[in-house]
């Protein structure tokens, strides 16, 4: 059986970008939660602020290094599977790539060695200035990774001019017509990830009785922003959506199930996609939700696959399920942060065992609604690179054989498990260190509980006699 290059190239690069797309999504988010707490400790001089600071730092700098390892390689694939695509847009990607080296990664690295071994070594508000820079940093890279993956999807600002890309307007190019709504919805989603997997570690803790003090406090923070953050990105996935319908109207009628342009159209809760038969299987909807969602009226109209050549339809059963599984999951945290609001009075958010197991299970879901939307953006856009433009088969490198890319596919497998598997070994060392320092961790290692406390054992008031209540000092 002969290998297909271009199918080939399609999985190997959807794969580095799935691998790769989880860390920046944390550390964005996470960058913001340490400039925070090295400003609460900079103002109050609290020790538990500087404790959370200390030891999210060191989670930071294991999850940026694994990004940037992961990460680097992707611009190399550019030249060896899609040369094609980048000779054609190296006029306006080649730029935007250098401008997010230029001025976020050179940010990012030089107050990145401040933040991580300055703080005995610098004044406190030039280690708070380096944790804002390097917050900052995070934000810039995305930017210009947005706005270069934007113009992708919704090409303005440019003319074709013997099949390669001039551009005409820089801003027209970088604030094209999705890029708004993709850079807001991206932004959400990191401080969503970040609050996620810090109230799951700190809920963990919490059961633990480990520093309890400091991790109430981290887990009271990241549920209030959960609580407006979640609605928020509703909200702006609801003007992603009408901008999407505008501009990309099969990924819409893919991710919707839609075959046929009508009005009324139900949401469906449930589907099987048949893209042979171009007709779905077993449907269960809401009538005409689908409409209102999209136009805002019960009888909007919403475009069907149909109205396109099959050989410009997105595989909709990826498309379709992807989306739902985002969906659901925003759904949760919405409802996370309402219970976190319920069970404010009388600390029981940090008393509560189901809630606090809740909170280390949904740890994980914040990345999982990451690659299903990644999924849905990138795969939506089949069969197009450049949208309506350039498409994925004129933008594979000619000389590339299906050997070639099978061998690089494995490499990457073989590299990035190897990569992955470390980071997460570090990860769970430092996680097994948690707030106390080593010395301190060694120290009183004999007087740790044997098995962990119960969330019932953390106790309501810090008042109480910390000798009857030793998660009172935090497990020690």
């Amino acid at each position: 059986m002969e290998l297909d290059p271009l199918i080939l190239s399609r999985i190997q690069f959807a794969f580095v970008v799935s691998f790769h797309a989880i860390f920046p999504v944390f550390t964005i988010g996470l960058a913001s939660f340490i400039a925070v707490l090295e400003a609460l400790a900079f103002k109050t001089e609290n020790p538990a602020w500087v404790k959370l600071s200390s030891f999210w730092t060191k989670v930071f700098a294991v999850v940026f290094g694994m990004g940037v390892v992961s990460g680097i390689v992707m611009s190399f694939q550019f030249g060896t599977n899609w040369s094609n695509f980048a000779q054609a847009t190296a006029n306006f990607l080649g730029p935007i790539l250098s401008y997010e080296v230029i001025t976020a990664f050179f940010l990012e690295a030089a107050f990145l060695g401040v933040l991580l071994f300055g703080r005995s070594k610098v004044p406190p508000g030039v280690h708070l200035f380096a944790a804002v820079m390097v917050a900052t940093g995070t934000f810039i890279s995305s930017f210009w990774i947005l706005a270069a993956n934007s113009w992708m999807q919704t090409p303005a600002g440019f003319e074709l001019r013997e099949g390669v890309f001039y551009v005409t307007s820089w801003s027209d190019a970088i604030f094209n017509p999705s890029f708004p709504y993709r850079f807001m919805h991206m932004g959400l989603a990191s401080f969503l990830t970040g609050s996620f997997v810090v109230a799951g570690v700190s809920a963990w803790y919490l059961l633990r009785g480990r520093e309890v003090e400091a991790n109430r406090k981290a887990l009271s923070m990241c549920l209030w922003l959960i609580l407006f953050i979640a609605p928020a990105q509703l909200v702006v996935g609801d003007f992603h959506g009408l901008s999407t319908l505008e501009h990309q109207p099969t990924k819409v009628a893919a991710m919707e199930g839609n075959w046929e342009t009508s009005s009324h159209v139900p949401l469906l809760l449930f589907a099987i996609p048949d893209q042979d038969a171009q007709t779905n299987h077993f449907e269960i909807g809401i009538p005409s939700l689908a409409s209102m969602i999209l136009t805002h009226e019960w009888d909007g109209v919403v475009p069907g696959l149909k109205d396109y050549p099959r050989e410009e339809q997105p595989p909709v059963a990826i498309v379709f399920w992807s989306f739902r599984t985002m969906v659901g999951i925003g759904t949760l945290m919405i409802l996370v942060g309402l219970t976190g609001l319920a069970l404010r009075r009388g600390g029981r958010y940090f008393q509560t065992t189901w809630f606090l197991q809740l909170l280390r299970v949904m740890s994980i879901a914040p990345f999982i609604a990451v690659l299903t939307g990644w999924f849905v953006t990138e795969v939506g856009r089949a069969p197009w690179l450049v949208y309506g433009i350039m498409d994925q088969a004129s933008a594979v490198t000619p000389s590339l054989t299906g050997g070639m890319a099978l061998f690089t596919l494995i490499g990457y497998i073989v590299v990035y498990a190897s990569v992955f598997s470390a980071g997460v070994y570090y990860l769970m060392r430092v996680l097994y260190v948690g707030l106390e320092d080593r010395h301190d961790d060694e120290e009183h290692e004999a007087e740790r509980p044997a098995r962990p406390f119960s969330a019932a054992h953390v106790p309501f008031e810090y008042g109480e006699d910390k000798h009857t209540n030793p998660t009172s000092q935090g497990g020690h």
